[in-house]
């Protein structure tokens, strides 16, 4: 059975502005947090705007009831996002979509995550624990975020940017390539820019290593009732059609995605 789906009105119990135009809330909903799972998003409202705003689930703390999403300013629909205030309500409809099917923790795992791609990708990484290598790209150091979260949850992490200015410059497929020469996980898990998840899809198959990716599309309903996040797949009798992300997804087997 799914996991039911919540909305109401949540106290923002934290906000943070943890880089330029990117917002990090801890939000107070017993309901989502109770339910929700690794890679899992939710939908928020922007007042004033007709269509929610889709944001990925970062953390989840089940036992104090909070979730954690951080958000890009990418439009004004965020934009109104980000100006709720610590104390605050957010407007929140979730837990939606499907998630990474999580292996036994002992298990080992590479999460990979490229710009806002790297916060959904810290509750994965926070299971596997020790036995997780989690490589984070970004543009610049000026929009790195998260590094000593992965730290604190036991990870191994390898840090790259466009630029160089802070970790290893270059993609990081590169760094991923490096991590398979070395050894080979139990699974890869990916969020981020599609030229991103091709290269890392790539690379999984290359190397015989099981891969999901989480996509990243624009949404209008979030529940499938709409087209707007419509991905080309490959069926299980070899041929091609369309899912929707926000509900067939926005987790998939990296095979199942035709890039």
């Amino acid at each position: 059975m799914e996991p039911s789906v919540f909305q109401g009105s949540y106290l923002v119990v934290q906000k943070i502005a943890c880089a330029k135009q990117i917002y990090d809330f801890t939000v107070h909903c017993p309901d989502i947090a109770k339910t929700a799972l690794a890679g899992q998003f939710v939908h928020v409202k922007a007042a004033g705007f007709t269509l929610r705003r889709p944001i990925s689930i970062c953390q989840i703390d089940s036992e104090k009831g909070n979730i954690r999403i951080v958000m890009e300013v990418r439009g004004d629909g965020t934009a109104q996002i980000a100006q709720t205030p610590e104390g605050g309500m957010l407007d929140i409809m979730g837990p939606l979509g499907h998630g990474f099917q999580l292996l036994e923790p002992a298990k080992s795992a590479i999460v990979v995550g490229g710009g806002i791609g790297v916060p959904p990708m810290l509750e994965t990484a926070s299971y596997y624990g020790k036995n997780a290598t989690a490589i984070l790209g970004f543009r610049s150091a000026s929009v790195s975020i998260l590094e000593e979260d992965f730290q604190k949850a036991g990870c191994q992490v390898v840090l790259c940017t466009d630029d160089g200015t802070k970790g290893k410059k270059g993609f990081v497929t590169q760094a991923l390539k490096e991590c398979l020469e070395q050894s080979k996980p139990s699974i890869i898990y990916s969020c981020g820019p599609l030229p991103m998840l091709k290269g890392v899809a790539a690379l999984a198959k290359e190397y015989g290593v099981r891969c999901q990716v989480s996509m990243e599309e624009r949404m209008g309903c979030g529940i499938g009732a709409c087209l707007v996040c419509a991905c080309k797949t490959k069926r299980p009798d070899g041929e091609t059609g369309y899912s929707h992300v926000c509900k067939n997804g926005p987790v998939f087997d990296a095979e199942e995605v035709v890039f």
